[in-house]
């Protein structure tokens, strides 16, 4: 659609302004065309602006589709439309960069009433927001178990490792982890498990990966990953469940790829 902004359209209205209302315009059929806006011919043309209205409209919703295809299969192709043509409404793209659309998506669900008989939903859709995030995140070679090696046995409590670009967790009441992966075939399997689940996204080769944490490691990964020491994680973890063991959950966040370095108590990093 050829549209120019008609040139009575007031002073005041910078460029900004006219921006913002033809955004909101696009994506709310609720309001009317923009004031000022006409074809080629100098005419408004509220029939063309439907047509360009409707596209957008369509390309975000696919886009949405891409990202999250199990929150779909959840709820079924035409519920989905319906949810996501509802929030189109309320964030528009922050990016030229469409798969990124969505950021959102997740709370916006977890307060979308017609969407309330799935409890799970909106945590499913944190999840696949964060595989799309792990998988378009920086480079970054993993740190192997080994680099603990090197560190003074005095030391270990006041380290603090620094996350991969593209490690991530889910906390959830529900079996999300499970969920997700029993709709990654082409035919829906029954969930491994009932039980909250603590999910973590990583990507340490060239695969995003997707793995349910122990239970009793649940608190430790959060504490760690979002930057306490290794003292402070432990002590976390112990409180929270007596029967977390640090060996084995330190071990198996470092198979995972979780780290990329090491961060000394002088502030030094070793990677």
């Amino acid at each position: 659609m050829n549209l120019a902004v008609n040139s009575t359209m007031s002073p005041a209205q910078d460029h900004a302004t006219r921006e913002a209302a033809f955004a909101a315009a696009l994506l709310d059929p609720a309001l009317p065309m923009p004031a000022g806006l006409t074809t080629a011919r100098g005419r408004p043309d509220p029939l063309r602006f439907a047509v360009y209205r409707n596209n957008v409209a369509v390309g975000l919703i696919r886009a949405l589709e891409a990202r999250f295809p199990v929150v779909e299969k959840l709820v079924g192709a035409d519920f989905f439309k319906a949810m996501a043509r509802a929030f189109i409404r309320t964030e528009q793209p922050a990016t030229p960069l469409i798969f990124a659309y969505g950021d959102g998506f997740a709370d916006f669900i977890a307060g979308f009433q017609p969407a309330a008989s799935v409890p799970y939903l909106a945590d499913v859709a944190r999840l696949e927001a964060l595989w799309t995030r792990a998988y378009h995140a920086a480079d970054r070679a993993p740190l192997g178990i080994a680099a603990l090696a090197a560190v003074a046995p005095e030391e270990l409590a006041l380290l603090r490792l620094v996350a991969h670009p593209a490690a991530a967790l889910v906390r959830s009441a529900f079996p999300v982890g499970s969920i997700w992966q029993a709709h990654q075939g082409d035919t829906v399997a029954t969930p491994a498990s009932v039980a909250a689940e603590t999910v973590l996204v990583a990507r340490p080769d060239l695969a995003v990966t997707v793995t349910v944490l122990p239970q009793e490691d649940a608190a430790f990964a959060a504490t760690l990953l979002a930057g306490a020491t290794v003292g402070d994680a432990a002590e976390a973890a112990l409180e929270a469940n007596p029967a977390f063991d640090f060996g084995p959950a330190i071990v198996g966040l470092f198979a995972l790829g979780a780290f990329t370095a090491l961060e000394t108590p002088d502030g030094a990093s070793d990677d």
